[in-house]
């Protein structure tokens, strides 16, 4: 079978988010127009000008009813709660049991965009009382690629292991990657997407130097994040994990697997420009690419919604909309276009694919997810926003999910319903 007419798709899809601790639950509040993000209460953060943030609920998540005392020990936060969402991607999908034919065929591409600061700052700390202080598990807890590693033994995958970290872009560069592991013949089934915890005082004080976060909503969070938003002043930052299993069509059909949706095409590109301010060119060319791939080059038109990177900064979020109108031309008035980020926060190297699965999940059941938080849209933001739940009723459901990431790296998949 040649790779153009291996087509892939997806089949099941885990998430822990601010939104809720299953892709379900994420997904309805999501569509409720919730939003997640709460005021950072701790002390640690007095003396920081940014002091809301998106968490995850570890209370009633119960961390340790999941896993091992050796296993917290040994997993990063980031890495947890990746393992998390890949346990519900395989329970949703049914890809248990696995023979080992299946397992030599089935990989894991899972990444992560950076590591805790706090377990540097720690480990750091007790060094300096002691080499005998520092933690041997300190070194596995930092490798960006330990969620990969965790998964990938957890099931038994002895297919391609591959981690990918290229910071905001980090989730959708691992679907992409994978997708196309299965289209050219790598590999007939894969878990990929990304985890991503790293909300720390010293994080946010890193990122409050760039003057990337937001600032002024501390004493209302809820409206922190508010992508296209004339008031939009910088992202607020998130956490979570979503995994998707990914499988060759023919396979998941043999052992008839839900199909959620299917992965059309990928795009890349760098922008070679500045390692924060995105370029319009670079974002083009991931969309352009993406469709492209997805042979839809000549039928454009098809493509009736975009799911944006857009992270409430007053840079990027305008380059992105000019970027989309460049790219579909008159066709963008008729293109739907949303971020859900003003919901969860950024999710940093989790974004990509979290928002991917939102797409799946908007392609599958017919309705776009909302911007929330737009008072009123920003200057030179000339998109047609869904900033309510939208109904879509096309017949076959296009889409297109961005993620842009520092260093000038793109990322763009081209997402449907599936139509056999």
């Amino acid at each position: 079978m040649n790779s153009k007419s291996r087509r892939v798709v997806v089949t099941g899809i885990g998430a822990v988010t601010p939104l809720g601790n299953s892709i379900k639950e994420s997904w309805k509040n999501l569509k409720a127009g919730k939003s997640a993000i709460k005021k950072l209460t701790s002390d640690d953060y007095k003396t920081v000008p940014a002091r809301i943030a998106a968490q995850v609920d570890k209370s009633s998540l119960e961390l340790e009813k999941h896993f091992s005392k050796t296993d917290m020990k040994l997993m990063s936060p980031a890495t947890q709660l990746a393992l998390l969402a890949a346990r519900e991607a395989v329970e949703s999908a049914g890809f248990k049991d696995l023979n080992e034919d299946q397992k030599l065929r089935t990989g894991a591409c899972v990444g992560m965009g950076m590591f805790d600061m706090e377990e540097i700052y720690k480990s750091h700390t007790n060094f300096m009382k002691g080499y005998n202080k520092v933690s041997p598990y300190f070194i596995p807890r930092i490798l960006p690629n330990m969620a990969c590693g965790h998964i990938s033994m957890e099931f038994g995958l002895k297919g391609p292991n591959h981690s990918v970290s290229t910071a905001c872009a980090t989730g959708a560069h691992a679907i992409g990657d994978a997708y196309r592991f299965i289209k050219y013949g790598d590999a007939d089934a894969m878990l990929a997407g990304s985890g991503e915890s790293c909300i720390d005082p010293l994080s946010i004080a890193g990122f409050c130097r760039l003057r990337a976060l937001s600032t002024s909503f501390n004493d209302n969070p809820e409206v922190g994040s508010r992508p296209f938003d004339e008031k939009r002043e910088g992202f607020v930052m998130g956490e979570g994990a979503a995994i998707f299993v990914l499988e060759e069509l023919e396979s998941a059909k043999r052992r008839n697997a839900p199909i959620l949706a299917e992965i059309l095409g990928y795009g890349l590109s760098g922008d070679a420009h500045h390692i924060t301010s995105p370029s319009g060119l670079g974002a083009q060319m991931a969309m352009s690419r993406a469709i492209e791939t997805a042979n839809l080059g000549s039928c454009k038109d098809q493509i009736e919604y975009v799911n944006a990177h857009a992270t409430s900064t007053p840079t990027g979020d305008k380059i992105e909309a000019e970027a989309i109108n460049k790219t579909f031309g008159a066709h963008s008035k008729n293109v739907f276009v949303s971020s859900t980020k003003g919901a969860h926060g950024h999710l940093l190297g989790s974004s990509g694919n979290l928002e991917a699965a939102f797409v799946a999940l908007a392609c599958k059941e017919g309705i776009i997810p909302p911007s929330i938080n737009i008072e009123k849209v920003g200057e030179g933001i000339d998109l047609n926003i869904a900033q309510s739940a939208t109904k879509w009723g096309s017949e076959r459901r296009i889409a297109l999910k961005n993620s842009f990431g520092f260093g000038g790296t793109n990322a763009c998949l081209c997402i449907s319903n599936f139509v056999d």
